[in-house]
């Protein structure tokens, strides 16, 4: 190549569906901060002197935060994504900052509102990162939306451990430095990566699926070795030097996948470069003038209709489905309600299971070096989940047609099995129960994803996924501040009353033993099963319409727009 040609062809790299995939991968990577609550939540408790219904009320107001991406949604549909990708680099920055300027009394104590403020403001960050790099994505690549939100939603599951080894690397063993690391690195990656996120034009390749494969192989490798990273270090002291040598080997796996961009991004270089052969097919096409009319009639018809019939009277009168329903059709519509109410009870009960994993490994009797284990292993496993759920999903959907909803079942049941495994404990039982919750709570969430937009389009998807996560928060808070933390705190005054001591005498509440969560996860467990039975519901309510073909829409707009560039070329 010359170097003009070089420079052009960096242009081309860098404004290329491929690329932006890479850098999309890499803002997922730090965009999981949220799963780290439990590795940093004694900090916060300890330094602060909060019982544990204080402490699941800060983690409800972290999970509303990270769950409720309406105004991320609403502001995506009318500002460019840059703009997006930087609010949500500048809140992650603010809230997290001012929590380890909190826990390190770098400033005065807050009071319990205002700790909710700053991680609820934090964690709300992480919707601008989804709906920035997610939402584009998916409709960069239409047809492989199930494969790319289990790949992206992967990577997100995956950055609690990535940030642990960054953050080992860096810091050492120190909790309360974890939350600085939290604070800054997100928003510089979302920085460095903003004007590279936007939508580009669909042109599907051939080998599409194919390189999506690439990644996950990629991915899975990063798992594997984040994996035995995590086993390694129970077995061996790891000094800082060995910290820093994993570190490394971790930032150059997550880099892997930019070889694989950039080979697609030549090969489309090169297609482009390549005499557009005249096609064998003749294709009759109607005179300018039919062309024309026909136009005219179609735009007069849709004036009409929109001047007849406004948004609100067209509620109760949905498309069908897989067409783009507007936003009031969607969340009023009865397949909605029910993905909401097994959204409640799924991911409402993961969420209150993840926020509690350090005090349950607390409860019995788990070193703290252990407890980070299980949040590592929750990360990992919840990226296992979110791949299984996306690659599976789809092949199961195009070669069985089996509805989605029906996987959702499959995967809440799985999660009432860790949550009886945490009430009723055996020797090493949370090890197991964290693999189950993560990799039931990591699968929850693309096939949610990837729900929304095959029943209600795409159109408005920016605001539908986000309002579609509305009801993990409110399940957290009802689950976790209402039940479990109250349960817990009751279980740990009779302890305090047993030893002839009051809740004044002691300056956080703690709570030791297998009962302490023992009745709160027998009722997840149970709210579990109810949302299974609902997916199942919403499964037979949609296998008619999964048995059709739910992309045709797509191909045969890529298939015009095709015919368009082949037409303008052969003018040219």
């Amino acid at each position: 190549m010359g170097n003009d040609e070089t420079v052009r062809f960096l242009i081309h790299l860098f404004n290329g569906r491929w690329f932006m995939v890479f850098a999309s991968f890499l803002i997922m990577a730090c965009a999981g901060a949220t799963y780290l609550f439990g590795t940093y939540s004694k900090d916060i408790k300890s330094t602060l002197g909060y019982d544990q219904t204080t402490l699941n009320l800060l983690g409800f107001f972290k999970d509303l935060g990270a769950n409720v991406g309406v105004l991320s949604g609403l502001i995506a549909e009318v500002t460019p994504t840059w703009f997006v990708l930087t609010i949500g680099s500048a809140m992650n920055f603010v809230g997290y900052f001012m929590i380890w300027l909190t826990v390190t009394g770098k400033v005065a104590k807050p009071k319990v509102w205002q700790m909710c403020l700053y991680i609820c403001i934090g964690a709300n960050s992480q919707n601008f990162a989804n709906t920035g790099a997610l939402v584009t994505c998916v409709k960069n690549f239409p047809e492989s939306r199930g494969v790319m939100l289990g790949l992206l939603k992967g990577y997100v599951g995956l950055s609690g451990a990535i940030m642990t080894q960054l953050y080992f690397a860096i810091y050492g063993n120190d909790s309360k430095s974890l939350i600085l690391l939290i604070a800054w690195l997100p928003a510089a990656v979302s920085l460095v990566f903003v004007y590279l996120i936007r939508e580009k034009k669909v042109v599907r390749q051939r080998n599409e699926l194919s390189v999506f494969y690439q990644f996950l192989y990629i991915s899975i490798f990063l798992a594997l070795f984040l994996m035995a990273m995590n086993i390694a270090e129970k077995q061996v002291h790891f000094s800082k030097a060995a910290y820093a040598a994993s570190a490394t080997i971790c930032c150059v796996l997550l880099f892997v996948p930019l070889t694989v961009s950039v080979k697609q991004e030549i090969e489309v270089w090169n297609m482009k470069k390549l005499p557009i052969e005249e096609p064998s097919e003749v294709k009759v096409e109607k005179p300018k003038k039919e062309v024309d009319l026909d136009q005219d009639k179609t735009a007069k018809v849709d004036l009409e209709e929109k001047e007849t019939k406004s948004c609100f009277l067209t509620v109760f009168s949905p498309p069908p489905r897989g067409e783009d329903y507007t936003i009031l059709q969607a969340l009023l519509s009865t397949d909605m309600i029910i993905l909401f109410v097994a959204t409640f009870c799924g991911l409402g009960s993961s969420l209150t299971a993840v926020d509690n994993l350090g005090q349950i490994g607390e409860s019995l009797g788990y070193p703290n070096h252990t407890v980070s284990s299980f949040v590592s292993l929750v990360s990992i496993w919840n990226y296992f989940g979110r791949v299984f759920s996306g690659f599976v999903s789809e092949y199961l959907l195009a070669k069985y047609k089996l509805p989605r909803p029906l996987m959702m079942t499959l995967v809440l049941l799985l999660s009432c099995a860790g949550h009886l495994l945490i009430a009723f404990p055996v020797p090493g039982s949370v090890y197991i129960a964290s693999i189950l919750m993560g990799f039931s709570f990591g699968a929850q969430l693309p096939l949610l994803f990837a729900i929304i937009s095959e029943l209600f389009g795409l159109k408005y998807y920016s605001t539908l996924f986000n309002c579609g996560q509305l009801a993990s928060p409110l399940g957290s808070y009802i689950l976790n501040v209402r039940v479990t933390g109250m349960l817990y705190d009751r279980e740990a005054l009779k302890q305090l009353a047993a030893q002839g001591l009051t809740r004044k005498d002691v300056k956080d509440l703690t709570c030791l033993g297998s009962q302490c969560f023992k009745l709160p996860f027998v009722i997840l467990a149970a709210v579990t099963f109810f949302g299974a039975l609902v997916a199942l519901v919403l499964a037979m309510r949609t296998r008619e319409f999964y048995k059709g073909d739910i992309y045709k829409k797509f191909r045969e707009s890529h298939e015009s727009e095709s015919e368009i560039v082949v037409s303008d070329s052969r003018k040219s």
